[in-house]
């Protein structure tokens, strides 16, 4: 049985969020090293966070007639909306709220990230941040719906939108096995909406950073915090929707989601450092074309299978 609403876990939950992002840059670090030839030493692993404090007391980037408080909002909007997602995920037996529409919650909550991305584009008026923040909406269109219907796949299996029973539902047979394709589409949504990897277009070097181009100090730092915190939210968010959430034996509930949750994370930083970036025109028409039919058929499985059982 899930305990929602203990006093620590609105508290605990935004904390191990922030402890497995900082896990993931720290592994993106390491096998930035070893591609690069290098070895892999506590130095190189922790280069990443010896620049923030050096962000927190940069000075913010003023530009001619930027709108400074819708820049600010966006910047703010993304690592804000992470941590919010993660109050309907479930470890263990303990969920900050255990939400009827919790995955209606989390998915509500990703959307925000693009508005959030639009606004640090348009609100610096500057060219590149302007297209990054077009190319983030671009993006969206592809990678949107197919991740839409991998939720609702799960959530049809378990005749729930509520997280904590779908996890529930997977008793002796997980999604990610009768559900590989939602899985798999889900994983590639995650790092979509954390712009990472082969999702890293709205951000390309290619037009200066875009979003992230214009941004300096406190401002890049939110930025970028908020990709991985998003990276961290969504592997969390696969171990109840497609991993059985605690399940698991001999060893406690919120043990076997952690143990979880930490193999996704390594398996997307994995697959984030191996794949190119690939261009939103490009992923629409994958997209629309061969990701959407088939994740509406693979949405259409539990569905015959609930009406089987009914």
């Amino acid at each position: 049985m899930v305990e929602a609403g203990a006093w620590w876990t609105p508290l605990a939950a935004p904390a191990l969020l922030l402890g497995l992002a900082a896990l993931a840059v720290a592994g993106d670090a390491a096998l930035d090293a070893r591609g690069a030839g290098r070895s892999v030493t506590p130095a190189g692993v922790l280069r990443p966070f010896l620049a923030v404090p050096r962000a927190l007391v940069e000075q913010p980037r003023r530009l001619p007639a930027s709108d400074r408080w819708l820049w600010r909002l966006g910047v703010v909007t993304v690592p804000v909306a992470a941590v919010l997602s993660t109050l309907v995920i479930p470890f263990g037996h303990h969920v900050a709220a255990d939400l009827s529409v919790g995955v209606v919650w989390f998915n509500a909550m990703e959307v925000m990230t693009w508005a959030g991305l639009w606004l640090a584009g348009w609100g610096p008026n500057a060219a590149f941040s302007l297209v990054g923040g077009y190319r983030f909406l671009a993006q969206g269109l592809a990678y949107e719906l197919p991740l839409m219907f991998a939720l609702i796949s799960t959530a049809t299996g378990a005749r729930s939108l509520r997280v904590s029973c779908i996890a529930e539902a997977q008793h002796g047979l997980w999604y990610a096995v009768w559900m590989p394709f939602a899985f798999a589409v889900y994983l590639a949504g995650v790092l979509a909406f954390s712009f990472l990897g082969p999702f890293a277009y709205p951000a390309g070097r290619d037009i200066a950073d875009g979003v992230l181009g214009e941004t300096c100090g406190v401002d890049r730092l939110l930025l970028r915090a908020g990709r991985w915190l998003w990276l961290a939210a969504g592997a969390a968010m696969a171990v109840p929707l497609f991993l059985g959430g605690g399940a698991g034996p001999w060893l406690p509930a919120w043990t076997w989601s952690l143990v979880k949750t930490l193999l996704v994370l390594g398996l997307l930083v994995w697959v984030m450092r191996r794949l190119p970036v690939v261009r939103a025109d490009r992923y629409v028409e994958v997209a629309w074309v061969v990701l959407l039919p088939a994740a509406v058929a693979q949405a259409l499985v539990p569905a015959l299978v609930g009406l089987g059982a009914g």
